[in-house]
Formats: structure tokens, sequence, C-alpha cells
């Protein structure tokens, strides 16, 4: 299999050749074109159980859609996601990566999908009380709205709620206020997540709920 992400960093988006035998996993709507001799099916996201799980209690797609190449010859693939902003690449080597809501786009064969516990904390704040968990050994594109960086936190590390786009599970979150009630409110900042532990995040630039918060100001 053969991948260019393209149009970086603000419309990012995955373009790939998939050789014969070929098989990937993408999230449910990220095709924007393919092949017409690419066999398409849907499944549901990483079995039934944990698909219900995501679909109900941690906001993601209840299903997938997997794209193999059965035919004698290459052929192409164009995946997307719904927000304006970049891509990015993990390589999985036995290890785990959780997303927010979201975040995931695709990966390929050998990455296994399932939820982490997220806590009430997260749900109170509006991210689900599970979240998606893929290990293994593989490739796995996610998306965030606005520019990705990457950060190794070791110890504790305060991130605003809208801005955490995937962490190791080695990270654990506390969902609080900023600066308590009065100071969160008139700051502006409202929750924000406390990440405690050791790994690697990934953020995202821009904030979802900043911008719905900016639209609903100029709909009054």
């Amino acid at each position: 299999m053969k991948y260019e992400i393209r149009y970086k960093p603000a419309f990012a988006t995955v373009f790939l050749t998939l050789n014969p035998g070929d098989r990937l996993t993408a999230e449910a709507g990220a095709m924007a074109s393919m092949a017409a001799q690419l066999s398409m099916i849907t499944e549901f996201s990483g079995g039934l159980i944990p698909g219900l799980l995501k679909k109900f209690l941690g906001g993601e797609s209840l299903f997938v859609n997997v794209f193999t190449n059965e035919t004698q010859q290459p052929l192409d693939l164009v995946l997307t996601q719904s927000t304006v902003g970049d891509v990015g690449l993990i390589e999985l080597q036995g290890n785990e990566i959780c997303f927010q809501p979201g975040a995931y786009i695709a990966h390929t064969p050998g990455v296994h999908m399932g939820v982490q516990w997220a806590g009430f904390s997260s749900w109170f704040a509006g991210e689900g009380l599970f979240k998606l968990r893929l290990s293994g050994r593989g490739l796995v594109f996610f998306g965030a709205y606005g520019g990705l960086s990457q950060r190794r936190v070791n110890g504790d590390f305060t991130v605003d709620t809208g801005h955490l786009v995937a962490y190791e599970p080695g990270i654990q979150m506390n969902i609080r206020l900023a600066s308590g009630l009065v100071g969160s409110v008139t700051s502006g900042e409202g929750l924000v997540n406390r990440l405690t532990g050791q790994g690697n995040i990934y953020l995202q630039s821009r904030s979802t709920d900043g911008l719905v918060r900016f639209l609903r100001s100029k709909l009054r």
C-alpha cells in the first residue's frame, strides 16, 4: 500500500493506492472517492458490543467501512475528514493510542479497535464515557481541526478540553474547572483537562466548541 497526505495543513486529504490483496478500514463517511473496482463492506466498529459502546457512550460512529483490492491491479482510494484541518499518521508497534470523538480516520490490518473507560469527568465534559482505543501493529490515520502538534507529557499538563486529539493509555485525564467557579466563568476558559502520567499526546490548534460559540454569537 502506498499513501500520501496532501493539502496540509488546512485541508489535509489522504491519497492511497491499494495493491492487489491490500485492505484498509476507515471511519464511516471518510471516503471521498475510490476506484470503482474496489470492494467495500460495512462492519460494526470493533465488533457489536464495542461498536455500541463507542456509538452511545463515546460519540463515535457505529460502523466502519472495509476497503479491499480484490483485483490484479493497483486501485486508488481517497479519504478525508469532516473538519477543516490537518491529518496525522501514527505507526503502532505493539503499543496503544486513544482518540477523542471524531479524530479517527482509518487503519491498516494488524491494528485492533476497542474502547477504554474515560471516566465520568469525561462524560460531564461532553466527551463520552469511553474512548476509541487502537492497538497492535500498523498505520493509523487521524485528523484534527486546525494544525496538529505532538507533546511528551511527564507528570502534569493542562489542556483545554477541546484541543486534545489523542493520547497514550498511560495518560490519565481529570476534567476540572480552570480556576475556581468565578475565575472559570470570567476567564472564558470553563473546563480544562488536567493530564497526569507519562506518554505522548496530540493537540489540535483549534476547538470545534470555540467555533460553535463564535457562530452562535453571530446568529443572535
